[in-house]
């Protein structure tokens, strides 16, 4: 083991590593520039998420323009709604396998903005198309972009923000981006079934997720690079600057003396995804890769779903998306309850737990049909799901280090997105031949390997990054 590099600050002879960078960062109290940047990540996700979750909802308006149908022809047709489905998908896996790399080797901050940028021209371009083949071309293009930044969005938050913070930030970080979930449906709600000015109101949903190319610069001015990032790359004086800055905010905040630092953990400068398949780290990525293979079917089986299975349930297209919207008013919700005991309860259990919830839920919505029973299951089963997100999202970030963060996750992260890709035209399998209790019975039982797999990960809450990657 060996230290990355060592500086002296400001001419004197004091001299610090890279491990100081974390112990600073880890004894910060909770104030309002950490919540500051917490914040800035998240909105930057809130645009994300609504290009991510979009897929479900201006489904409908594809099939009614006839550019999809509802139905797939044979196990693995394009032309329907789970061919657009799994072409997000398809790019999703491409960004967080292939390019999950490259937050770790050119900084948190530049991907963060690029990647944006990336998926919003992708999905403006998208808009204009109107046959299957272009529009799931754009789509998988676009996917590509939201994959490195949903991996970016995570490294992002988990070196930034004090250890005792962790499960908070990312509970907070998701209610904030799951907050976009009911602004797409009700978007949806009242453009996708008509047509202003003569074009099809479903481009309109898709081009007003767009416009957040034009703000992200704003963001990207508020955020510095992650000082994790650039201790672990020899920019140790910039880190210093970083940290510094944020110190002297904090303890103005604060209104008194900051906490001295622990003790420095020892950091390796530079890795590669070769150490993930070596101990330590080799059982989280079998887990993780187990995990991701099947979350997936639980979180996206129901939130890309929502309005057709609703009307294979019997209900029209219109009130499925009235249904849809008042389910996605509980997105931020689940989140935002589970901020309270996020850093009580560790994070594993957590995930278990929702996953349990999501079973029975499923398994419950597929027996009702009427209206309350149907949104109470709609709502119980979307909070749970988002609960199941964020505890993951912070989860997966947490057991690998700096050196190898982003492209560590995005390895174990891609599984989710392949499998959605199966998984998509599984459920059209099967809701074509056994109806909504054959999805949800397919959910449930890839809830319960999801709960088999994750008990057996390691304990994170309130541990230094560098000591759980120890």
């Amino acid at each position: 083991m060996v230290f990355c590099g060592e500086t002296t600050i400001r001419g004197t002879e004091v001299t610090m590593n890279a491990g100081d960078i974390g112990a600073r960062l880890d004894r910060l109290p909770a104030t309002r520039s950490v919540w500051r940047l917490v914040a800035l990540l998240s909105f930057g996700g809130f645009f994300e998420f609504y290009d991510l979750f979009l897929t479900g909802y201006v489904a409908p308006g594809l099939v009614r323009d006839q550019i999809l149908t509802s139905t797939t022809p044979g196990l693995f047709g394009t032309s329907g709604v789970a061919g657009f489905v799994a072409a997000l998908f398809a790019g999703l896996f491409v960004g967080t396998l292939l390019f999950g790399f490259v937050a770790d080797r050119f900084g948190r901050r530049t991907i963060f903005t690029m990647s944006l940028l990336w998926y919003a021209a992708a999905s403006a371009i998208m808009a204009f198309q109107s046959d299957a083949f272009t529009l799931n071309l754009f789509r998988f293009i676009a996917g590509i972009g939201i994959g490195v930044e949903l991996v970016t969005i995570d490294t992002y938050i988990s070196e930034l923000v004090p250890k005792a913070l962790r499960g908070r930030a990312f509970a907070i970080n998701q209610t904030i981006q799951f907050a976009v979930v009911p602004v797409v449906a009700f978007l949806a709600y009242l453009l996708v079934p008509t047509a202003p000015f003569g074009v099809s109101g479903w481009r309109f949903v898709v081009w007003i997720g767009s416009l957040s190319a034009v703000i992200v610069w704003f963001i990207r001015r508020e955020v510095p690079e992650s000082p994790r990032w650039l201790a672990s790359h020899g920019q140790l004086a910039e880190a210093d600057r970083v940290v510094s800055a944020l110190e002297a905010r904090v303890a103005a905040e604060h209104g008194q003396s900051l906490p001295p630092p622990g003790p420095a953990e020892i950091v390796i400068p530079r890795g590669s995804l070769a150490e993930a398949f070596r101990r330590p780290y080799l059982s989280r990525t079998v887990m993780l890769v187990i995990f991701n293979v099947f979350q997936t079917v639980g979180f996206y089986g129901f939130a890309n779903w929502v309005p057709t299975l609703l009307i294979k349930q019997g209900i029209t297209t219109t009130s499925s998306l009235l249904y849809t919207f008042i389910i996605a008013l509980a997105s931020p919700v689940g989140p935002l309850v589970a901020a309270l005991v996020a850093d009580k309860w560790e994070r594993k259990w957590l995930i278990v737990a929702a996953a349990a919830v999501i079973a029975v839920f499923g398994l419950l919505f597929s027996q009702v049909t009427n209206p309350i029973e149907l949104i109470v299951c709609g709502v119980m089963l979307t909070m749970a799901s988002n609960i199941m997100s964020f505890s993951f999202h912070a989860y997966q970030a947490e057991l690998y280090p700096t050196r190898i963060r982003a492209v560590a996750v995005g390895f174990v992260y891609s599984f989710s997105r392949i499998s959605a890709v199966f998984s998509a035209f599984m459920i059209a399998f099967f809701l074509n031949e056994f109806g909504t209790l054959g999805v949800f019975t397919f959910i449930a039982g890839s809830m319960v390997m999801v709960m088999l797999a994750i008990a057996t990960g390691p304990r994170v809450n309130n541990r230094p990054l560098e000591e759980i990657s120890r």
